[in-house]
């Protein structure tokens, strides 16, 4: 009996052309993104009074000199640095505005022409997905290391003086980041900028604030305005599951449980406790502290609200008039 066997295809051509076709992918994206990224130098002054010379990397987004970096790239500076960029050229810049709550600033820096990145969407983004960092580690201007996105719906807890926000849907690469890095431009394959790098969690864990409809919020504010403004209910609090038959009316499983009112504040004056359950704000359903927080936007500064909570076991409608946070 004759036997034929039919023998697989080689791989190592296959191999060498999906390695190409990354390799050209990281390329292409380096080629074009690298104009846009500048290396910081900043002197910020320390306890003592003394002035320590710090770093970092921002992103080029318009060609009149606007730059995106990290709020805590420039953190108790002067309010001043220097930029340089991988053609050669150093430009003085200026913080033009800064939210340590988003750890999001803008700067402004001197000069003209220069090669303004192009946003994208964070959340197009899957698991998985090509992305390629950017940036300055330990002052090693123009770096670029690749890598996938690990993981989507991260969440970093962020502070200013005594207020604390979480930023939500951060993204999580396994690129490369060192310090230095920070502020600089996580793309996906098409050189777009879905991220600002922000944070190293651990070896191949890298953090990068997204770029998405609510922080391109935050980005146009700082640069109009200096600042962003968010409203302030003066509670803090925490989830807690919904009563059975009370999630069964509601048609939802949790709220969020009031567990402190700051005297004097907006929660105060509107006469709301501890352990009142807020269910509903301004028409929004309130599951989280996630939900709450997304809601309480700068509209709502000093315009009477209804808020829906829970106590005794009965529903109230209250009307509160939401302060501006003071960050």
């Amino acid at each position: 009996m004759d036997v034929s066997f039919i023998a697989s295809p080689p791989i190592e051509a296959s191999e060498e052309e999906a390695l190409d076709a990354y390799s050209r992918a990281v390329i292409a994206v380096a080629e074009r993104l690298s104009p846009s990224v500048a290396n910081l130098r900043v002197s910020r002054r320390v306890r003592g009074g003394r002035v320590l010379d710090g770093g970092g990397s921002s992103v080029v987004v318009t060609p009149d000199g606007f730059m995106l970096t990290s709020a805590h790239v420039v953190a108790r500076t002067e309010g001043r640095g220097r930029a340089s960029f991988v053609d050669g050229r150093e430009l003085d810049f200026e913080v033009v505005g800064s939210d340590p709550l988003s750890d999001l600033a803008v700067l402004r820096a001197d000069g003209r022409d220069l090669v303004g990145a192009e946003l994208g969407d964070a959340e197009r983004l899957r698991v998985g997905q090509l992305v390629v960092a950017i940036g300055n580690p330990h002052g090693f201007t123009g770096s670029v290391t690749a890598g996938v996105v690990s993981a989507l719906g991260r969440s970093l807890p962020t502070r200013s003086g005594a207020n604390v926000r979480v930023v939500d849907n951060v993204i999580q690469t396994d690129a490369a980041l060192n310090p230095g890095n920070s502020g600089g431009a996580l793309a996906d394959g098409r050189g777009h900028v879905v991220g600002i790098n922000t944070a190293v969690a651990g070896v191949g864990l890298g953090l990068a604030v997204p770029i998405n409809t609510a922080t391109r919020r935050v980005i146009a504010a700082l640069m109009t305005e200096g600042r962003f403004r968010r409203a302030y209910l003066g509670i803090a609090g925490g989830p807690r599951p919904l009563p059975p038959r009370l999630a069964r009316q509601l048609g939802r499983t949790a709220g969020v449980e009031i567990v402190q009112v700051v005297e004097g504040g907006p929660a105060d004056r509107a006469g709301l406790r501890p352990e009142d359950l807020i269910v509903e704000l301004d028409g929004t359903a309130i599951e989280g502290m996630d939900e709450l927080q997304r809601v309480v936007v700068s509209d709502l500064i000093g315009h009477p609200v209804r808020i829906k909570v829970v106590r005794g076991g009965r529903e109230q409608d209250i009307e509160i008039v939401p302060a501006e946070l003071d960050a």
